[in-house]
């Protein structure tokens, strides 16, 4: 059977991408040419066709994207693991409204192909705890996906 490759988001996967979770970002390292691959978490799909991210704006990810502007996002959902090919460009350089200084990108997407190997499914998906206070981390994710929502 050969995976399915898709030109926008399918409805699980959006679903997924309307709140906080664990992807990893491939970008193509400025200094060497070669793969860079981060964790990040704060990710939303603003539409079918655009996913909004956002990291601390002096990230290796932001210095990346400045010298090349392709990425892929991979992401675990719908039973299946994704990879999420397309452009990014920053959007906002800081995003108001957050204490920190973080810059808001968008990937415009190019593709969406499954990448789960032959004859088999994701049972449980990746989880994460946040390590430093829990009000305090939880009062900057909603400041951080109502700000992303917003832009």
């Amino acid at each position: 059977m050969v995976n399915q490759v898709e030109p926008k988001l399918i409805k699980p996967l959006f679903e997924a991408l309307q709140k906080e979770r664990f992807v990893t970002l491939s970008t193509v390292d400025f200094e060497t040419g070669g793969p860079n691959v981060s964790a990040i978490s704060w990710v939303y799909a603003k539409s079918e066709d655009t996913i909004y991210f956002a990291v601390d704006n002096r990230s290796r990810i932001v210095q990346n994207i400045n010298q090349n502007s392709l990425v892929v996002m991979n992401v675990i959902a719908n039973e299946s693991t994704y990879s999420i090919s397309g452009k990014a460009s920053i959007k906002v350089e800081k995003l108001e409204e957050v204490p920190l200084k973080l810059a808001l990108l968008e990937l415009k997407i190019n593709e969406v192909r499954d990448v789960m190997f032959y004859g088999s499914k994701i049972t449980v998906e990746p989880q994460y705890d946040k390590t430093y206070d829990k009000a305090a981390a939880d009062r900057l994710d909603k400041q951080v996906m109502d700000a992303m929502k917003k832009a």
